[in-house]
């Protein structure tokens, strides 16, 4: 008989090993899923990642992204984050949100506002299951349409108040951070308060037409450690993903620690990127055939380029520390960016360019040779050399359609 007086027999839980281990090794299926629908855009901002502004002639067809959808749906990919170009200029793009959406798979989508009128701000009120993300890199018109174009600030607060005034709630702000906005980021925060609306920031990859301007957007030295200062400070509700893990060694002299967000480079393992043809790139920051996994088309479905994909499962191996080995910091930043490191010309197994204790800083001064990404839907056909914010990109909707289908602008005749 067991004594009152002694303790019940309990069952120790079993140990689960830390969250950012397990992501290390891959899942099952990606937790956030991006999902550029086409490469044609009405704007054709100075730091796009993907190099849009011409639709691809292969796009994927109404019927062939369904059956995308059904395998999500089957491999219990909770949401998707769909973007572009401009993902809300293809004309089935309502039909696959609500075929997404019927099938259990939740949609986020980016958009630069340019359809968000009031009609569309009170369907998307009506839903539960679809999330909006409003992209503006500026406070102001005079710092966003640098970037932009002319028009583009206007536009997306046209479209967050027809949000606001439907009733929707909680549509994002996303801001890509700059050395010219990172002083206005109280203002953003205030602009997302006053709409009803979370901000989120992200950091700028010099990858797509972002290889040519990098040198001249990316936050200075000093300006990363303001950055961080005010996250650790105002950062509590605001969202950053994985964008900022390379910040979290400023913590060791400071004490503030790592960001909030995953600190761990997610490509391959917990993310990646389907492109408007049915290709699967390990990021969305990293289109260029180096980073190629497969295509869904060809190498039977997402599934199976997902799981089996030689490339994944190289990534999902024990990465060497490589040059940053003996850092103390190591294990904060676990080595950076791998996309930033790679259009930057960096070694892989090196310091990320924008590397808090400046060893991004020597390694960019040594001799480098910066890759160009492998597909450029630039209208112009070309990038421009060396653009910067101070040449504005003009904002332009054509009188009549295009000659051809992957010609200039999809929003013609509007």
């Amino acid at each position: 008989m067991t004594s009152l007086l002694e303790p019940p027999v309990t069952t120790a839980p079993p140990k689960v090993g830390r969250l950012v281990d397990q992501f290390e090794k891959g899942l099952d299926a990606p937790i956030c899923l991006t999902w550029e629908l086409t490469y044609a855009c009405n704007l054709s901002c100075v730091h796009c990642l993907s190099s849009s502004g011409k639709r691809d002639p292969r796009e994927l067809s109404t019927e062939q992204c369904k059956a995308i959808i059904d395998e999500l749906q089957r491999m219990q990919v909770f949401y998707v984050n769909i973007g572009g170009g401009e993902p809300t200029v293809r004309s089935d793009f309502w039909e696959l949100v609500d075929y997404a959406t019927d099938h259990q798979v939740g949609v986020k989508f980016s958009t630069n506002g340019v359809r968000i009128d009031k009609k569309v701000a009170a369907r998307l009120a009506a839903s539960d299951y679809v999330d909006v993300q409003i992209s503006l890199d500026g406070a102001t018109a005079e710092v966003n349409d640098a970037v932009r174009g002319p028009g583009s600030f206007a536009m997306a607060v046209r479209a967050l108040e027809n949000l606001s005034e439907a009733g929707f709630r909680d549509a994002k702000i996303s801001v890509v951070v700059t050395r010219h906005n990172v002083d206005q980021l109280d203002e953003f925060k205030a602009l997302a308060d006053r709409y009803d609306a979370t901000l989120r920031i992200t950091r700028l990859r010099p990858s797509g037409r972002a290889v040519d301007v990098w040198d001249d957007l990316h936050p200075t030295h000093d300006q990363q450690r303001q950055l961080y200062d005010w996250l650790v400070a105002h950062g509590e509700g605001v969202l950053t993903g994985d964008s900022f893990f390379h910040l979290s060694a400023f913590g060791g002299d400071s004490g503030g620690g790592a960001l909030p967000g995953l600190n761990l480079c997610g490509a391959g393992r917990v993310v990646c990127l389907i492109d408007p043809v049915g290709d699967v790139y390990a990021c969305p920051f990293a289109i260029h055939e180096n980073f190629l996994a497969g295509n869904i088309l060809t190498d039977g479905g997402f599934a199976q380029v997902w799981k089996n994909s030689e490339l994944f499962r190289e990534l999902r191996e024990p990465q060497s520390a490589g040059a940053c080995a003996s850092c103390n910091f190591y294990d904060s930043c676990r080595g950076g960016c791998m996309a930033a490191k790679f259009f930057t010309g960096l070694p892989m197994d090196g310091p990320d360019p924008e590397c808090v204790q400046g060893y991004g800083q020597s390694a960019l001064e040594a001799d480098r040779t910066v890759p160009q990404s492998s597909v450029d839907h630039s209208r112009t056909g070309k990038r421009a050399e060396r653009r910067t914010p101070a040449a504005p990109v003009p904002l332009t909707l054509l009188a009549k359609p295009p000659a051809k289908f992957c010609d200039e602008n999809p929003l013609a005749g509007l």
